[in-house]
């Protein structure tokens, strides 16, 4: 008879990558946290009651198994930032899109698995504004005995960037939404949850990075923040850029940072410096004429045995308009394309897509001055349903949405020129509908409508390949002869540079319905956004599964 041992070793023999796989449980409870920060008190929404909230640690390939249950007034859901949810879309989180939100005294069972990924990823809240204060970081660290495509770090780090309000921020947007003014700007940037001393409060706590002398450490940076594309320095290192978005990139050096809302950026950084404190400096960037919060956020590198009141060695900001350090930053951005991480380009494609983006103006009686300000993609601004859709096209529900979202803009100007005399958008719940395993280039093109502005777009459900970008109109002409179709940088979210246009490529290999929308909030709020509707495949392995029977109801 043959041992269970000899059994058990005979199947890990067989089937290695399923032994090393494990289920992560995880509980996270949605609570009112009372914290104080620029030197004021407020209640703030929170998961296990700490800001930032709790770390997320699996390995490639693990299953998580995360159960939310909310204990406070509001709606919610959680959003795991990059994460591919093959199959699972009921777990991806967007309220509306993809489940109905978690109602006050209820919870919910996310079940997602981490295929094929590794890296700095993050989760958020996904309704409202409630992802100003209940955020936090998700690290997939390689299979066990699989080692990074980069020298072995000594320790890493987790920093978290973010945006504080004084103000309660639901009462914030429901305010700017009320008026259809912008809403307020907020008051401090964070580090870790931390502002550091700002005008009016001096006593404000820090973050402080500690490291040994001859160290190496990594870095893994996420932007967390609501509305701020955002640099970070830390004064006298660089940096060496190894991951972004949770794919491994070509290493490449730099002295700063750029990160849009919801991007991370994993990097090496070596304490070679002398024993002392460095200043850790955290900035907005905004290249136009749009109201940003101006306060850097502050943070300190301190070495192990420096003296308690060493002077702290400063660092110089880049102008909050500096668009050539986020060019350069982007444009060194290129994927590892190793054999054993290739960047799959799609070289051939199905639907060769060109989406507009940028604010307008509709009118509203009992807005201040009759108008509210909206965001639209190809002049959709996109009406929030109250069915999520894709239970709507699970259980074929009429009425909900329609699939005829432009695939161009359905009256062609000069995007980037002299804007349009009507300012008005149209409004719609729209999705663009992808046949399974099809290919999609997307041209993502800022307009100059009222001002023209860096966006930040994010797409839920896949990863994809920014293979160009340019300032001005696209030209299908010529631009496509520039395209990197070798090694270009693989993201879920990249920033379009002001009045001009980023190009992306990605396989439509997971069936579902998948958000795609800027992730500056105001901008979502506004209508800046859509969904992707990618249709089942043949069989069960290229169909979404189920929906779980906790799903909640709206």
């Amino acid at each position: 008879m043959v041992s269970w041992v000899q059994t058990l070793l005979f199947v890990s023999v067989l089937f290695p990558v399923l032994m090393e796989c494990k289920i992560r449980h995880y509980n996270f409870s949605v609570v009112l946290k009372n914290t104080t920060r620029l030197c004021a008190t407020k209640p703030i929404v929170t998961v296990n009651g700490k800001f930032p909230g709790p770390t997320l640690y699996a390995r490639e390939d693990d299953n998580v198994l995360l159960r939310v249950t909310n204990h406070v007034q509001y709606n919610v859901t959680i959003h795991w930032h990059g994460v591919r949810q093959l199959r699972t879309g009921w777990s991806d989180g967007p309220a509306y899109i993809t489940q109905c939100p978690i109602q006050p005294g209820q919870n919910f069972l996310y079940n997602f698995t981490l295929t094929g990924q590794r890296g700095t990823l993050l989760w958020h809240a996904h309704i409202s504004w409630l992802r100003t204060t209940m955020y936090g970081a998700i690290v997939i660290l390689p299979k066990k005995g699989v080692p990074y495509p980069f020298p072995k770090p000594d320790k890493e780090k987790i920093i978290i960037l973010g945006e504080w309000w004084k103000a309660d921020t639901e009462a914030v947007v429901n305010q700017a939404t009320q008026t259809g003014l912008p809403p307020n700007i907020s008051d401090a940037h964070t580090i870790n949850g931390h502002s550091g001393p700002v005008p009016n409060c001096s006593s404000e706590g820090a973050y402080t990075l500690h490291v040994g002398n001859g160290k190496t450490y990594l870095l893994r940076v996420i932007n967390a923040a609501v509305n701020d594309e955002l640099f970070f320095k830390i004064a006298g290192h660089d940096l060496t850029v190894v991951e972004v978005d949770a794919a491994y990139t070509k290493p490449f050096k730099t002295n700063t940072l750029f990160l849009g809302p919801g991007q991370t950026t994993t990097a090496l950084l070596t304490a070679d410096q002398g024993i002392g404190k460095y200043l850790i400096a955290v900035s907005p960037f905004m290249d136009t004429v749009v109201a940003v919060d101006n306060l850097t956020g502050i943070g300190f590198l301190r070495y192990n045995h420096t003296f308690a009141f060493t002077p702290t060695t400063l660092t110089g900001i880049p102008p909050v308009n500096a668009t050539s350090v986020t060019s350069v930053f982007s444009e060194s951005l290129r994927s590892l394309n190793s054999k054993e991480y290739p960047a799959n380009v799609p070289l051939t494609i199905d639907h060769s897509l060109l989406f507009t983006i940028g604010v307008g103006i509709n009118p509203c009686a009992t807005c201040f001055n009759g108008s509210r300000a909206v965001a639209a993609i190809n002049n959709v601004s996109f009406d929030m349903p109250t069915t999520a859709l894709l239970q709507a096209h699970y259980y074929g529900i009429s009425g909900v949405f329609t699939d005829d979202f432009p695939a161009k803009p359905l009256i062609p100007f000069n995007y980037t020129g002299t804007p349009p005399s009507n300012l008005q958008t149209m409004n719609g719940t729209r999705v663009y509908r992808l046949a399974y395993n099809s290919t999609v280039q997307l041209v993502i093109q800022g307009n100059s409508i009222l001002a023209p502005e860096s966006h930040p777009v994010h797409l839920h459900g896949s990863n994809f390949f920014s293979v160009g970008r340019g300032v001005g109109n696209f030209d299908p002409g010529k631009d496509p002869q520039t395209f990197n179709l070798v090694d270009p940088v693989e993201r879920n979210t990249v920033s379009v540079p002001t009045a001009g246009w980023t190009a992306i490529r990605f396989r439509a290999d997971n069936p579902g319905v998948w958000f795609f929308h800027c992730h500056l909030e105001v901008h979502t709020t506004w209508g800046l956004k859509m969904a992707f509707l990618v249709d089942n495949g043949k069989g069960p392995n290229e169909s979404i599964l189920p929906p779980p029977s906790d799903l909640p109801q709206c």
